[in-house]
């Protein structure tokens, strides 16, 4: 069982790491106290890697060292403990998936894992004895005599807590003669070491014993990579609404989610790729502790088809509350002593990182690293599919081949991926023009496209943040939002055929269809809409906010759509018109919207905004002072139409009492209104505070959002409050004028807990 002593380092979240340089990186984990300043130095300068010499030892005819990235997996929890998990691999995808998978575990408790007690099974093979029933009796009776003699080879590993524990006695017939086999195994405890050499030299060393006990001749004396005596288990809880995202419901994750698990079950050609799944995490933490990823592997397998047809290592399941529950359980024996941690450098590096204190800790985080990888693996098959989330990473693998330098390397990858064509030739050619003047004139034409397409000037659309009235506002109250500005980025260029819509940040390629569903389709109505669905086109979007935390993200996207058309086809579409649109796009993917996410987002102005019978009407504010905001994203998805819908049934079920709420929060808008137009800023937070107060009521609020506002008011925030459509997504924070220190303490604070935050000036 891993332990859960509290002595432990940092916690495991990193905001923004993979953002970071390769320095950035290593600094971070030093500040964190997770390596010290030399192991930081030696990362640094690359002295940790495998020396020529050093590798000469470990294996014959050597003629050089091959290498491969050494990763970190954040966000872990696992027994209410923290870690940092070193990963080594060469596929793409993995270190990000796995990440991504502890952070939603972490939302439901992390992860819980186990390990029963590291017995290796060493097997002695006897061949051809007298009485074979008479052998097996013998040897049972001289078990204590066989165990005895087993421990003298090794007294220092009996000191240690291990040695031999047991004995079983099998009986066999060789298919090919018939002559009958009796098989000792002996149960043997390594405790931290993998326990290989010193098996061995035990089954050598009663070898003898055994033949005068049963009158056969030994013949194999060698361990068993079968280790199914030494047993991790990890478990997952995931509620659904942290399952729901990109469109899909939380019980349709949930439920794709299972129905993928039972596939493999059932099909071993299902169950096969399934587990290679698994083994892509547990692999990768084997290297990189310096385990036998080879053994593992070996056992695994085996294990999945121990009874008798070769099955999943996984299993998924709705518990009673109908959230998703995932468990795993394989052999696992590893080491945490000896030979590779001596021999390699950075393996011992790793295990510093790591901070395990046993191979029992070490083999439950592994079972853990499976179950998250097998989750982030099906998550993606219940959901968008597995290439799509491949496409950057990908993309990102291609471009560093061409040897782009660091300065260069991001546009690369974004033009690679806009190009379409994600091959090494594609990528040297734009490597090369982007040093030629990343597109210049000459470039251009060197490459045959038109100057004009590639001169496409981009679209911009504002995001929001709702200071006031969210959710009231849907039933004619008041709502003040400020923009978020250049939110999302667009531009169209005719090519080739159809529509082919690319969102190159996250990572969707798309040609539209009329039987797309989402954002796609509403983008086909709208291009019906606009009489275009004729004209072949590249819509590419360039997203400056995250998707679904409540920062107005869809709405932006859609008016800069919108925008890029009308420019592009030179549409003469104004505001209004554009508004529209918007709307209708607003109406396909929330439901029944209030308005004010479109009406930001087209506009970009502070507003107090209201929708009446007569529709939409707006007001323009002016900040008496600059408003000085931080916005914390708790990471969670919120699915305004979810929110939207739970709020209205509960309205239709109480009508009297929730006007009441709402009337309540318009008048606390009103106010609102004239705090921001006098300049009193901690007048404007109380409000805020007091709103944040009725929605969570309304039950709108996550942990994780109470976590960012409780952060930001104990860090000198006049005002915290959820922002949009809660249930996840995202908060704003109001800093007392004139404190900018504030601000950047809030902020701070934030990210130390985890958080992503963006700051923002209105007036």
């Amino acid at each position: 069982m891993a332990s859960e002593s509290s002595d432990r380092k940092p916690g495991s979240r990193i905001p923004d790491f993979y953002r970071l340089s390769v320095n950035e990186r290593v600094r971070a984990i030093e500040a964190r106290g997770l390596i010290s300043r030399a192991d930081a130095s030696v990362l640094l300068s690359g002295e940790h890697t495998l020396k020529l010499a050093s590798a000469d030892r470990m294996i014959e005819n050597v003629i050089g060292v091959l290498g491969l990235p050494l990763g970190l997996g954040l966000n872990f929890l696992i027994n209410g403990r923290d870690y940092v998990v070193p990963l080594v691999v060469e596929e793409p995808s993995i270190v990000a998936a796995l990440s991504s998978a502890a952070k939603t575990a972490r939302l439901g408790g992390g992860f819980f894992a186990e390990a029963t007690d590291p017995i290796l099974i060493g097997q002695v093979q006897i061949v051809a004895p007298a009485d074979p029933d008479g052998a097996v009796t013998a040897i049972l009776e001289h078990r204590d005599d066989i165990i005895n003699l087993a421990n003298t080879l090794h007294p220092k590993m009996v000191a240690r807590g291990g040695g031999a524990r047991d004995i079983e006695v099998h009986r066999h017939t060789a298919p090919t003669d018939g002559r009958e086999m009796v098989v000792v195994h002996l149960l043997v405890d390594t405790r931290d070491a993998m326990g290989a050499n010193l098996v061995n030299t035990m089954c050598e060393g009663v070898a003898s014993l055994l033949e005068s006990i049963t009158g056969g001749q030994v013949y194999l004396r060698i361990l068993s990579n079968l280790t199914d005596r030494a047993l991790a288990r990890a478990e997952m809880t995931v509620p659904l609404a942290n399952l729901a995202g990109k469109g899909y419901s939380g019980e349709q994750v949930r439920d794709g989610i299972i129905l993928a698990n039972d596939f493999a079950r059932v099909d071993p050609y299902r169950a096969t790729t399934h587990n290679k799944g698994i083994m892509n995490g547990v692999d990768a933490v084997a290297l990189a502790t310096g385990n036998d990823w080879r053994a593992i592997e070996a056992a695994a397998h085996a294990y999945a088809a121990r009874d008798g047809r070769y099955s999943s290592l996984t299993e998924w399941f709705a518990n009673e509350r109908g959230d998703l529950v995932g468990r795993i359980e394989m052999p696992m024996k590893v080491g945490t002593v000896g030979g590779p941690l001596q021999s390699n450098a950075t393996v011992a590096l790793n295990h510093r990182i790591l901070g395990v204190e046993n191979a029992q800790e070490l083999a439950a985080i592994m079972a853990a690293v499976g179950l998250g990888q097998n989750f982030s693996a099906l998550r993606a098959l219940a959901t968008d599919g597995i290439q799509q989330g491949h496409m950057t990473l990908h993309a990102r693998t291609v471009a560093n081949a061409t040897g782009a330098p660091p300065e260069l390397f991001e546009s690369l990858v974004e033009r690679l991926i806009e190009s379409g064509e994600i091959k090494i030739w594609r990528a040297q050619e734009i490597l090369t023009e982007l040093r030629e003047g990343n597109g210049s004139a000459v470039a251009r034409a060197a490459r045959g496209m038109d100057a004009e397409k590639e001169a496409e000037p981009r679209a911009s659309a504002h995001g929001k943040v709702i200071l006031l009235g969210e959710h009231a506002v849907v039933y004619g109250s008041h709502a003040i939002a400020a923009p978020v500005p250049l939110a999302v980025e667009a531009r169209v260029m005719d090519s080739g055929e159809g529509v082919l819509l690319m969102i190159p940040r996250w990572g969707l390629e798309q040609r539209l269809k009329s039987s797309d569903e989402g954002f796609a389709r509403v983008l086909a109505s709208i291009i019906d809409e606009l009489e275009l669905s004729g004209r072949n086109m590249t819509i590419e979007v360039f997203p400056k906010v995250p998707r679904a935390m409540g920062l107005g993200a869809s709405s932006a996207l859609a008016v800069a759509v919108i925008r890029a058309l009308d420019q592009h086809y030179r549409l003469a579409l104004d505001d209004e018109e554009v508004n529209r649109l918007a709307f209708m796009c607003e109406q396909a993917a929330h439901g029944t919207p209030s308005g004010i996410d479109n009406t930001l987002a087209t506009y970009g102005r502070m507003m107090l905004y209201q929708r009446g019978e007569d529709g939409a009407r707006f007001q323009p504010l002016d900040p008496a002072i600059p408003l000085n905001m931080v916005v914390g994203i708790s990471g969670q998805e919120s699915l305004t139409a979810r929110t939207v819908a739970s709020v209205r049934r509960a309205w239709e079920g109480a009508p009297n009492r929730y006007q009441r709420m709402f009337d309540e929060i318009d008048r606390l808008t009103l106010e609102g209104m004239h705090a921001i137009t006098e300049g009193d800023t901690r007048a404007l937070g109380e409000l805020m505070n007091l709103c944040h107060g009725i929605l969570n009521g309304l039950q709108l609020s996550t942990p994780a959002l109470e976590d960012l506002v409780g952060i930001a008011r104990s860090n000198g925030a006049v005002g915290a409050k959820l922002t949009g459509g809660g249930g996840g997504g995202s908060m704003v924070a109001l800093c007392p004028d004139g404190e900018p220190e504030t601000a950047r303490r809030v902020q701070e604070a934030m990210r130390n807990a985890g958080y992503d935050t963006l700051e923002v000036t209105i007036g």
